[in-house]
């Protein structure tokens, strides 16, 4: 790699939080969403800042698109809380800070690697997860145009 070129590369970043937020009600209605923000100087990304909604299930479908599209190794998402979701439990099961911590940093950590990675970062599912306020479930796989 020339020199200009590594320059270039290490002056690029890429920063995503994630901020979780707890709905209140009745208990079968509480929901746990994550607001995840991005704030890059990389080029492929049309945005250079973005905040949008997530849940599990969001992370769940990036994650089986780039399995099913990208010649990547996808790392794993954190494990699905099926046991914390049984009635009688001693503590607050999914609502619990704990867990609710442990799986943020889980989900920041998985795509902080996927969009860190060259080849996802052309991918346009990951785009659409970062930058776009919806998910379009039926958009038609490809890499993205600069």
């Amino acid at each position: 790699m020339p020199p200009s070129q590594g320059a270039w590369f290490s002056k690029c970043s890429f920063t995503f939080q994630l901020h979780v937020e707890i709905l209140s009600g009745f208990q079968s209605n509480l929901r746990i969403n994550c607001f995840s923000s991005l704030q890059t100087n990389l080029p492929i990304f049309k945005l250079k800042e973005s905040c949008v909604r997530r849940r599990y299930s969001d992370f769940e479908w990036l994650k089986n698109e780039l399995e099913r599209d990208s010649k990547i190794v996808v790392p794993p998402l954190p494990g699905k809380a099926l046991k914390r979701q049984l009635p009688f439990r001693g503590d607050e099961g999914i609502f619990e800070e704990s867990f609710i911590e442990e799986r943020r940093q889980g989900l920041e950590q998985f795509i902080n690697k996927i969009a860190g990675h060259p080849l996802a970062q052309n991918e346009r599912c990951l785009h659409m997860f970062l930058q776009e306020e919806t998910i379009d479930r039926n958009y038609v796989p490809g890499k993205v145009r600069q």
